[in-house]
């Protein structure tokens, strides 16, 4: 019986003028690669940097794969999970079979990142109950985008955070500083910022100006390619690529 073609994870990425971006893009994937030695991944961006996504996936065609899972580095199902990846993939080579995987949020291991964060930023967990968090994202036009954010600040409060208030970085109010002084207005202790992107760039440093700006506490990193967003990245792989076990047999 011959075994099954694993498909080749494509990781579907922005893209930003700031270098910094595309390299903690690139240690996300290392790490990726580092946890499941056998699966090829491969990196394409939509804008500002190469290689392309198309670019990607017409050299892939090239060497004859097949089966290509598009994963889109996306924290919500916004504007680029739902119109500009899909229209890339649509004019990807036919000789490609691609499924295009759910973004990665939301999920209980991108809150163990930002704790992750949180802590590596100075925070310990017996301060949970006197410290307020900031859960500042980049922010949105698209409702439902918004919608998720505000609920897992919502989950997140659950989990023994004096308060947790959702902020945007653009598009969406409140912003980072209004977040912030709230937390103070209702009493907590400390304020955290926990900057709920994947890479730096021009909205997290809008993030971090805004935490400065009304003297939070702790401003924590952005996730970057802490080992749970790397296994987030695994699970929608896997996820996506079930239809084709199962109609392998597998």
């Amino acid at each position: 019986m011959h075994r099954p073609v694993r498909p080749v994870l494509v990781v579907v990425a922005h893209g930003s003028r700031d270098p910094r971006h595309a390299a903690t893009v690139h240690a996300l994937v290392r790490r990726v690669r580092s946890l499941r030695p056998g699966l090829r991944v491969e990196t394409g961006f939509l804008d500002f940097n190469i290689p392309s996504v198309a670019g990607v996936l017409e050299s892939l065609a090239a060497e004859g794969v097949r089966d290509v899972v598009a994963l889109p580095l996306l924290l919500t199902r916004a504007f680029h999970a739902k119109a500009d990846i899909p229209a890339v993939l649509r004019e990807a080579p036919p000789q490609l079979r691609i499924r295009q995987a759910e973004v990665l949020g939301p999920s209980p291991l991108l809150l163990s990142a930002l704790e992750r964060r949180l802590y590596e930023a100075g925070l310990t967990p017996e301060g949970k109950p006197s410290t307020g968090v900031v859960l500042a994202s980049a922010g949105s036009t698209d409702p439902e985008a918004i919608a998720v954010i505000a609920e897992i600040a919502r989950e997140w409060r659950h989990t023994g955070w004096c308060a947790v208030r959702p902020a945007f970085a653009s598009a969406s109010l409140p912003r980072t500083e209004d977040a912030v002084r709230e937390l103070r207005a209702l009493g907590c202790a400390r304020v955290a910022v926990a900057p709920y992107v994947l890479a730096p760039g021009f909205l997290p440093d809008r993030i971090a100006r805004g935490a400065t700006e009304a003297d939070a506490d702790v401003l924590a990193d952005v996730l970057g390619p802490a080992p749970e967003v790397a296994r987030v990245v695994l699970e929608r792989f896997d996820e996506a690529r079930v239809p084709t076990l199962a109609a392998l047999g597998a």
